[in-house]
């Protein structure tokens, strides 16, 4: 019972630190497709919370594309469009 109480512990510390240290999905996308002046979450995002209502000119661009092209999600390949 002691073991499994303390694995248990050691794989929730794990599990806690993953998000610290791993990227987001989207910049490694955004990565991965060319865009390297995405570097992380506030490349899109001013505010401290991820939000969609702090967002920075990168951000505001690709909500508006999502609305113009009728997008169920944001398609990081209209990134080849945004002009600073």
């Amino acid at each position: 019972m002691r073991r499994s109480t303390t694995l248990l512990l050691v794989a929730a510390a794990f599990i806690c630190a993953l998000p610290a240290s791993a990227k987001m999905p989207w910049v490694k996308e955004a990565q991965k497709l060319g865009f390297n002046n995405v570097q992380n979450c506030k490349s899109c995002h001013a505010g401290e919370k991820n939000d969609a209502k702090n967002l920075t000119p990168m951000g505001k661009f690709l909500m508006d594309q999502k609305a113009k092209n009728k997008a169920d999600k944001v398609d990081l390949n209209w990134l080849k469009d945004f002009k600073k």
